[in-house]
């Protein structure tokens, strides 16, 4: 057998052996999600996986295009202490590589829910999740010639970048009100506040 050949029926074998635990590790899930914040398996080492900007899987180069095995991934995802992203099951943990967010926030929802605002994100794989007090937005890119690129929290240290598209939608519901001494430009959901930029960055680049 080639050389090249053997290393991608390796390459296939590795794979379809972490599908496996992926799926042992959600067996039982399907309401829920796999505790991966209290396993502590040992580290095996990074896999060449990378998750995108866009939000596309690759594996050794390759989109991973079954939505449903992107999807099992998803549920066994962490992001560690020391910045990493990794594939966590009750037996290993691997490194992978992820561009910007694990997950795109790529529609969004606005409903009322005793008198309050209530905007409900769907990701890229499916999750579903209300902005509020346990899944804050953040809005890091604000000021002259810095790209709006809004993120909302997922689970653990996992977030979602807010899809353009769906940022554009979410602004519409934006309003300026004084935070901390300062008219800001904010976006309400779950009771909380989330400011976006100040008041006269928004009209300067409004302009």
């Amino acid at each position: 057998m080639a050389a090249e050949e053997m290393r991608h029926t390796a390459d296939a074998a590795g794979l379809a052996a972490l599908i496996s635990r992926a799926s042992e590790a959600k067996s039982g899930k399907k309401r829920g999600l796999p505790p991966v914040e209290k396993w502590n398996p040992p580290f095996c080492g990074d896999i060449d996986m990378e998750i995108r900007a866009d939000g596309t899987w690759f594996y050794m180069g390759t989109p991973i295009g079954r939505l449903p095995l992107v999807e099992l991934f998803s549920t066994v995802l962490r992001k560690d202490e020391d910045g990493k992203t990794y594939l966590v099951t009750p037996v290993e943990k691997v490194g992978i590589k992820v561009i910007d967010a694990p997950f795109i926030a790529v529609e969004m929802n606005v409903s009322e829910r005793d008198g309050q605002q209530i905007l409900t994100f769907r990701t890229n794989v499916g999750d579903v999740i209300e902005a509020g007090k346990d899944h804050p937005l953040r809005f890091p890119g604000h000021g002259k010639d810095s790209e709006l690129k809004p993120y909302l929290h997922v689970r653990g240290r996992l977030e979602a970048l807010v899809s353009r598209a769906v940022m554009y939608e979410m602004i519409e519901f934006g309003e300026v009100l004084e935070v901390a001494g300062r008219e800001m430009f904010v976006v309400r959901s779950g009771g909380e506040i989330f400011p976006i930029m100040p008041a006269d960055e928004l009209e300067a680049a409004s302009r």
